[in-house]
């Protein structure tokens, strides 16, 4: 995967602005999305409720609509939760 000098930036200023807002989120990897290889996944770790999962995801999701409105690039923080169960 390449990232260019502006996407790094950008990616790292949506990545603090969402661990301000949620501390508890550790930085992962980055990957490109299996189905669009220009849409970057910023892969954490949020050990949180699922009520905490779903403010964070509502949170971020606007942070990357603006910034593939104002810069094109679609960035995304996909979130895994270690201690989940899934039933």
């Amino acid at each position: 995967m390449r990232i260019n000098h502006k996407q790094q930036q950008l990616i790292d200023e949506m990545f603090d602005k969402v661990k301000q807002r949620y501390p508890e989120i550790v930085f992962k990897d980055l990957q490109t999305s299996p189905d669009d290889p220009d849409h970057i996944w910023i892969n954490v770790i949020a050990d949180m409720d699922e009520d905490r999962e779903i403010e964070m995801v509502h949170y971020s999701s606007e942070l990357e609509t603006d910034l593939l409105l104002d810069y094109g690039y679609a960035f995304s923080i996909m979130f895994e939760n270690p201690n989940k169960v899934y039933v």
